[in-house]
């Protein structure tokens, strides 16, 4: 398979819900490509689909190119694993790796090979006579992962398939993937709403919002230059800051006010405003583009009642509040703060991010 396709594809069920509408992507060869998105967004639909589970109720859905639309799932060279891991619980993990092959009738030492590789690839060989229920929730997904493996698809489809994991373990099983892409270069296609999942895995993230897309990109294209509120808000931890005023001065004096506030805006970014002035905006500011380091400089400060601490390890995340909203920046954990005291902190608008306040279209990035 070089490609998956959508040409404009809709998806509507009987019921007249609308899951997607007028998708058009394009999924290179051996691409890592993460859906991501809020529940109801669309994105498990849209794995259905490639997968054969749903069908296209408009538009075409091509694999490199053969048009797809009524091919049936058994047809399709393709190979998912799923939230929950499916395994048959009076096989053992040998038994549950082989059974896809045996159904399809390889031979016998054909399985063998096939299982022992994917079973050495994955840590699990082992692991190869015990029963599901003597495997912890890690294992178990390397052995759901290890079905699919065997296939040899081309392309595999991933629907939310770390989920049920505890936290220290899905970062694992986020490398334990990445390495799996790296080390099979085939296709592959994730869908998740954990935007540290998406970040950490895709060579490009699909952002999706009630069956539309918002946003193609690199993961940091998505995260730098988000094209909406929307998308900023989804990608980043604690949530962008939002703050509303207007566009001020001009030319290279532009800058964002609101009441005694006042910040400079780099001349990369007052250039792209040209003809702005006086537009009511949002501000997004991340809590990492904050900071206490140095002295606050003119046009570059942000200045406040702290209105919370929150430790958090190595650093500490404080409320700020800032002409009448509050605005949650990152700082070093050495930073003595406390509740009520005023601060000036610098902020680094060469991140800035502006959005229309009425559309949540970017001004910036479009």
């Amino acid at each position: 398979m070089a490609t998956i396709r959508f040409e404009s594809v809709g998806k509507q069920y009987p019921n007249g819900f609308v899951a997607l509408e007028n998708l058009s992507l394009e999924i290179a060869d051996k691409e890592f490509v993460v859906l991501l998105g809020p529940s109801g967004c669309g994105k498990s639909t849209t794995l259905n689909l490639i997968a054969g589970l749903e069908d296209v109720t408009a538009g075409s859905l091509y694999f490199d190119r053969t048009l797809m639309n009524v091919v049936p799932a058994h047809r399709r060279d393709v190979a998912m694993v799923f939230q929950s891991y499916a395994l048959y619980p009076h096989k053992s993990v040998y038994e549950n790796i082989a059974f896809g092959l045996r159904m399809r009738g390889h031979a016998a030492a054909e399985i063998e090979k096939r299982v022992r590789d994917a079973a050495r690839m994955l840590d699990i060989e082992p692991l190869l006579e015990r029963r599901p229920h003597q495997l912890s929730g890690g294992q178990r997904q390397r052995v759901a992962l290890g079905r699919a493996l065997v296939r040899r698809p081309a392309a595999f489809l991933m629907d939310e398939p770390l989920s049920n994991l505890d936290a220290a373990l899905r970062i694992a099983m986020r490398a334990e993937i990445k390495k799996l892409h790296q080390t099979m270069r085939t296709t592959f296609v994730y869908v998740t709403h954990d935007q540290a999942e998406a970040l950490t895995l895709a060579d490009r993230i699909v952002v999706m919002r009630e069956g539309v897309i918002q946003q193609i990109g690199a993961p940091e294209e998505i995260y730098d230059r988000p094209r909406n509120t929307f998308v900023a808000s989804f990608l980043g931890n604690p949530p962008i800051n939002y703050l509303d005023g207007t566009l001020g001065g001009d030319g290279a004096g532009r800058r964002f006010e609101r009441g005694t506030l006042s910040l400079a805006l780099p001349p990369r970014l007052a250039q792209r405003l040209t003809g702005r002035g006086g537009t009511e905006v949002k501000l997004g500011l991340r809590a990492e583009d904050v900071e206490a380091r140095g002295a606050p400089r003119a046009g570059e400060t942000l200045q406040g009642r702290v209105s919370s601490v929150l430790p958090v390890g190595s650093d500490q995340y404080l409320g700020l509040e800032v002409e009448g909203a509050t605005v949650f920046v990152r700082v070093d954990r050495e930073l003595r703060a406390r509740e009520g005291e005023n601060m000036a902190l610098s902020v680094n608008m060469n991140r800035a991010q502006l959005f229309d306040s009425s559309s949540g279209t970017s001004l910036l990035w479009q």
